[in-house]
C-alpha cells in the first residue's frame, strides 16, 4: 500500500529572501521545491502538496491597489484565489521537468476552506503578507491604506490580514480522489479561499488562512502516514538565540506539547508549525516533520538516523516503526 505524504511549502520558498519575486526567480525556486517532492515519489510516496501564498498575495494586493483607478480592486479571497492559478502552474510546470514518468500525474486544484464566520481572528488580524517594508514607509502605507502592520522577525514591517481557522475543506472528495489514483495534488494553496456557509451556498471572505494548518487538516482528512512541514532550518530548537539552544530530533507528541505549552515556539514563526504537527499525530497521524527542503527525503526515510529533520511522534512509538 504506498505511503502518502502531504507537504507543505512556504510562499517564502518560492520568493527567497533577498529576491524581488520575478516571474524567472520565482520558476527556479519552484524547480527546487519540485525536485524534493520528485525524491519522495520516487522513494513510492504518494505526494500531496500545500504551498503559502504570503508574498505573493501581498505583492497583488499592492497592484491591485495601484491600479485601482484604472481597474477594479478585487477583494483578497478572489486574490488568494488567483495566487493559487499562479503558484499552482509554476509548481505543475516545475514537477513536469523533474518526474520521471511521462507524462507525469500532476494535478492543481484551485480549492476552497469553509472557516467560522464568526471567528475571531477577523477582528484581530496577525497573519503577515507581502513585501518587508522600513518602518517609516510601512507606518505611510498603512495611514493610505487602511493597513494594519506589524514587526516580522526582525526582517522590517509588513501588511497583516484576519487568519481564521480552516474547518473544512470543500474539495476534499475530489482530493481523494486524486490521490486514490496515485497522482500529485497540488491543493488549498495559501491555506485554500477562505469561505463561509449561508443558506444555499457559500460566501468568499477576506483573510488568508495559515497553510501549515490547513495541510494538517489535508493530511487528517487523507489519512496521510507523515506531515511534512518545510520551512528554511533543517530542525527545531529550544531556547532559540539564546545560549542553550539545542535542536530537536526525534520527539514524541507529549513532550512536544509541552515545549508548545510553555511558550517555546512563538505564534509568528515557529509555532503554527509546531501546533499543525501535534494536531497531526493527535488526529491519528504517524510522524510530522518540520526540516528544510534538502532534507525532506532523508527525514522520511525509514533507515532515519536522527540527523535530518525534527520529527513529532505518537507517545510510546518506536522510532523504526513510525512510518
Amino acid at each position: 500500500m504506498p505511503r502518502t505524504a502531504v507537504v507543505a511549502l512556504g510562499g517564502n520558498a518560492i520568493i527567497r529572501a533577498g529576491q524581488a519575486g520575478t516571474h524567472t526567480e520565482q520558476a527556479a525556486n519552484a524547480r527546487s521545491m519540485a525536485q524534493a517532492i520528485c525524491e519522495l515519489r520516487d522513494a513510492g510516496w504518494v505526494v500531496v502538496v500545500v504551498h503559502g501564498n504570503g508574498p505573493q498575495v501581498g505583492n497583488l494586493a499592492i497592484q491591485q491597489h495601484e491600479a485601482a483607478e484604472e481597474v477594479p480592486a478585487l477583494p483578497l479571497f478572489v486574490q488568494g484565489a488567483m495566487t493559487q492559478g499562479q503558484l499552482g502552474t509554476l509548481l505543475v510546470l516545475a514537477l513536469h521537468e523533474v518526474v520521471s514518468e511521462a507524462p507525469p500525474a500532476v494535478l492543481a486544484m484551485v480549492t476552497h476552506v469553509v472557516v467560522d464566520a464568526g471567528d475571531p481572528a477577523f477582528g484581530k488580524p496577525t497573519k503577515p503578507i507581502g513585501p518587508f517594508f522600513a518602518k517609516d514607509e510601512a507606518e505611510r502605507l498603512a495611514a493610505e491604506r487602511g493597513w494594519a502592520i506589524v514587526e516580522d522577525s526582525g526582517r522590517g514591517y509588513r501588511q497583516i490580514v484576519a487568519s481564521p481557522a480552516p474547518r473544512r475543506i470543500l474539495e476534499i472528495d475530489a482530493v481523494r480522489a486524486l490521490v486514490d489514483q496515485g497522482m500529485i495534488v497540488v491543493t488549498c494553496g495559501g491555506g485554500g479561499v477562505p469561505v463561509v456557509e449561508e443558506a444555499g451556498g457559500y460566501r468568499g471572505v477576506d483573510g488568508v488562512i495559515d497553510k501549515d494548518l490547513t495541510a494538517r487538516l489535508v493530511a487528517t482528512e487523507l489519512g496521510a502516514d507523515a506531515l511534512v512541514l518545510i520551512t528554511d532550518i533543517d530542525r527545531v530548537a529550544l531556547d532559540f538565540g539564546t545560549d542553550r539552544q539545542r535542536s530537536i530530533l526525534d520527539i514524541d507528541v507529549d513532550e512536544a506539547q509541552r515545549h508548545h505549552d510553555d511558550g517555546q515556539f512563538p505564534p509568528g514563526s515557529m509555532g503554527p508549525k509546531m501546533a499543525a504537527a501535534i494536531d497531526f499525530v493527535r488526529h491519528g497521524g504517524q510522524a510530522a516533520v518540520i526540516t528544510d527542503v534538502a532534507h525532506v527525503r532523508a527525514s522520511l526515510d525509514p533507515d532515519h538516523d536522527g540527523e535530518a529533520g525534527t520529527r513529532i511522534l505518537a507517545a510510546h512509538s518506536p522510532i523504526g516503526a513510525a512510518l
